[in-house]
C-alpha cells in the first residue's frame, strides 16, 4: 500500500482513460478568454487536505476550468467558493476562498477527493471512468483511517462511495442508502451524509441554498466533535 503522497502523484500520472486525457489536455490547450494567461494544470487532480482527517468530502470531478485549470480540486470555480466558504465557517479551512494550489488554504482535519480524476466531457464520466478511478478511492478510504464523516457531494459521488465500500468488503447496508440532502447513515463506525453537489444547476435554480449547503457542514463538524 502506498503511502498518501505516493498514491496522490501515482494519480497525477494516470492515463488509464483515453478520451478523459484528450479532453483534459485538450481544454488546457485551448483554454479560455478569462483564463488564456493561465499554465492549466491539464492532468488528474489529486485528493487534497489533511491526511489525519475525520471528515472526508466526496465529489464527482475536476471542472474543466476549474481543478484541471488550478491542479486542486475544487479551486478556481463557482462550486469551489460554496465549499470552501462553508467549510471555512465550520473551522475545516484556514480560508473562505480556493484560488490557485498556493494561495496558503490548510484544510483542518478534512480531506477532499472525487469519484473520477480528470475533467470529463460535459462534466459526464462514463460508467468505464468511475470504474477506472475506484481503485484510487478505495486506497484512499483505507489510507484515510481516521475519517469518521463522510460527505458525499451529488448522487453519483454518493453511489460511488457505496460501491467503493462493496469493493472493500467493508458494510453496507440492506436496503442502501438512498442519496437525498440531508439523509445521513450510519455504516459501522462512519457517517453518511447526503448533500446536492454546489453546481451552478443546484444553485443558480435554488435547489440548494447557501443555508441549506452551510447546514450539512455544521452537523459534519458536530459529529467529529462528538467523535
Amino acid at each position: 500500500m502506498p503511502s498518501l503522497a505516493q498514491l496522490q502523484r501515482r494519480i497525477v500520472t494516470c492515463t488509464r482513460c483515453p478520451r478523459l486525457v484528450a479532453h483534459r489536455e485538450r481544454v488546457a490547450r485551448e483554454k479560455i478568454k478569462r483564463y488564456r494567461d493561465w499554465d492549466y494544470w491539464g492532468k488528474p487532480v489529486p485528493g487534497f487536505g489533511d491526511p489525519r482527517a475525520r471528515l472526508l468530502i466526496i465529489g464527482l470531478a475536476p471542472a474543466a476550468h476549474g481543478g484541471n485549470r488550478t491542479g486542486r480540486i475544487f479551486t478556481g470555480d463557482r462550486s469551489g467558493d460554496w465549499l470552501y466558504s462553508a467549510l471555512y465557517e465550520a473551522g475545516f479551512a484556514n480560508h473562505s476562498t480556493s484560488v490557485h494550489r498556493h494561495d496558503g488554504l490548510v484544510l483542518h482535519d478534512c480531506y477532499i477527493t472525487a469519484a473520477v480524476r480528470c475533467a470529463p466531457p460535459q462534466n459526464k464520466p462514463l460508467a468505464t471512468e468511475f470504474a477506472a478511478c475506484r481503485p484510487y478511492l478505495q486506497q484512499e478510504l483505507l489510507l484515510l483511517s481516521h475519517v469518521r464523516v463522510v460527505i458525499a457531494l451529488g448522487q453519483l459521488a454518493f453511489t460511488t462511495y457505496l460501491t467503493t465500500r462493496r469493493e472493500l468488503a467493508l458494510s453496507v447496508p440492506i436496503p442502501a442508502p438512498r442519496f437525498g440532502h440531508g439523509r445521513t447513515y450510519t455504516l459501522d463506525d462512519v457517517t453518511l451524509i447526503g448533500s446536492y453537489h454546489p453546481s451552478q444547476q443546484n444553485t443558480f435554480t435554488g435547489r440548494l441554498t447557501r443555508d441549506m449547503f452551510v447546514m450539512i457542514f455544521r452537523q459534519a463538524r458536530t459529529l467529529v466533535d462528538q467523535g
